[in-house]
């Protein structure tokens, strides 16, 4: 017989064909993560007999909530009996709980526009893939947002934006020479532009000023992000400073850094809060007043920024040595090895601890309380609370303030890891 040793040659692709449904999808997702063995399966079992517990248990709570009433008893006479929430303190007490109880109600549309206006001013920073011309509008909001909150005529930010803008420019002319000349020359102009606001107020108080508002006045969950949106932001910058520092050759330099960070993280921040509120206005000549939010916000600053630095002092350890001598061979100087080469790595390491640190600054905000700021926390445990009509509710205030802060430090979180991700290069 002939042998046939013709080959065969497929002409169309094969049809493709869906995996099994155990290989695909929600199934697979859940026999990997949650069943893949008997030990997970147990522990996903009481996992889901827990979370249907709190569920069962909260949810008539929550659903079976009264949004209109005005008082806590009222509440309860629409319950008759029934377990529910009492959610109308919210409703009734909202101004109080973002505001506080003393900023002008015909000015909250200051507060509003101030931190839709922050959204944008964080969006260049946070995102480089923006046009960079937007940068420009991040660093006129500072100056914008203090007229807007405290109100006022706008010469002040304008003339503390103009001794800003030269002192930067005297910084830049002289830092190419005399690094230190530099910065001080720019310190100095920026606090004699700062002298000269006040005059210019005293000789101008009605152009384009809004109704001023004292920091006493402030308060709610508006001063929660006050504090912590500039002790985040200064800080930031102070403890790249310290780190820094630290890790100086010069000993006098190394020595002050060493004992700043040292003496703030071995001290507790409620300790200076009340330095900030009690101790520190003896060091001020007399008659002098300088306004409490200021102060709080310096110690905060000082206080994330020693957190900070330890942080950035660990980014910068780890980097190989190899960095330090290719710099060097490279022929850079030491700023210029500082900002091109190292710490752009160093920041990369250091992002979780970062926001970590800044997390757990946001939070501490809650602790101005202590000292007679009435925030969020503040508003809670004093006007509101001492009122006949809402005492005894707690769970619906606390839960509110607990929702508030989850949403903004969780989105944070989340941001993080984003970036974290943007930067990876090892696996590009």
């Amino acid at each position: 017989m002939p042998e046939n040793n013709g080959s065969f040659v497929r002409h169309q692709l094969i049809e493709e064909q869906m995996p099994p449904i155990t290989e695909r999808g929600m199934v697979k997702w859940i026999r990997e993560n949650l069943f893949s063995s008997m030990f997970n399966t147990i522990m996903t079992l009481i996992s889901l007999w827990v979370i249907y517990s709190i569920i069962a248990g909260f949810a008539p709570w929550f659903i079976n909530g009264v949004w209109n009433a005005n008082s806590v008893r009222e509440c309860y006479d629409i319950l008759d009996g029934a377990s529910g929430a009492c959610f109308a303190v919210l409703k009734e007490r909202f101004p109080q709980l973002f505001y506080g109880f003393k900023y002008p109600s015909t000015e909250y549309w200051r507060p509003n526009f101030a931190i839709i206006l922050l959204l944008f001013a964080l969006a260049p920073v946070l995102f480089s893939k923006l046009p960079r011309q937007l940068l420009n509008f991040s660093l006129i909001y500072p100056f914008l947002a203090y007229w807007l909150i405290w109100g006022g005529t706008p010469l002040v930010p304008v003339m503390a934006f103009f001794g800003f803008a030269v002192g930067v420019y005297c910084f830049r002319r002289f830092s190419a020479n005399a690094f230190a000349l530099g910065a001080i020359v720019g310190v100095i102009v920026a606090i004699i532009f700062w002298v000269l606001s006040g005059y210019v107020v005293g000789a101008n108080k009605t152009f384009l000023a809004l109704e001023a508002v004292p920091s006493r006045d402030m308060g709610g969950f508006m001063l929660n992000i006050l504090l912590g949106t500039i002790a985040v932001s200064l800080s930031i910058p102070l403890g790249i400073v310290l780190a820094l520092g630290r890790q100086s050759n010069m000993p006098i330099i190394k020595w002050i850094c060493v004992l700043f960070i040292e003496f703030i993280r071995g001290v507790p921040l409620i300790t200076l809060l009340f330095v900030a509120n009690v101790i520190l206005a003896f060091f001020f000549p007399p008659d002098t007043s300088v306004d409490l939010i200021l102060r709080v916000i310096v110690m905060m600053t000082f206080f994330n920024a020693a957190y900070i630095a330890e942080v950035v002092r660990g980014g910068l350890a780890a980097l190989p040595s190899g960095q330090y001598e290719a710099a060097n061979s490279l022929g850079l100087d030491y700023a210029q090895s500082m900002r091109l080469i190292i710490l752009p790595q160093a920041l990369k390491i250091s992002i979780p601890g970062i926001v970590n640190t800044c997390v757990g600054m946001l939070k501490d905000t809650t602790l101005v309380s202590i000292i007679s700021m009435f925030d969020l926390v503040g508003m809670i445990r004093g006007p509101i609370l001492s009122s006949t009509a809402w005492n005894g509710v707690y769970w619906e205030l606390f839960g509110a303030a607990a929702t508030l802060f989850f949403v903004i430090c969780f989105s944070v979180s989340k941001y993080s890891q984003w970036l974290e991700r943007q930067l990876e290069t090892s696996n590009r």
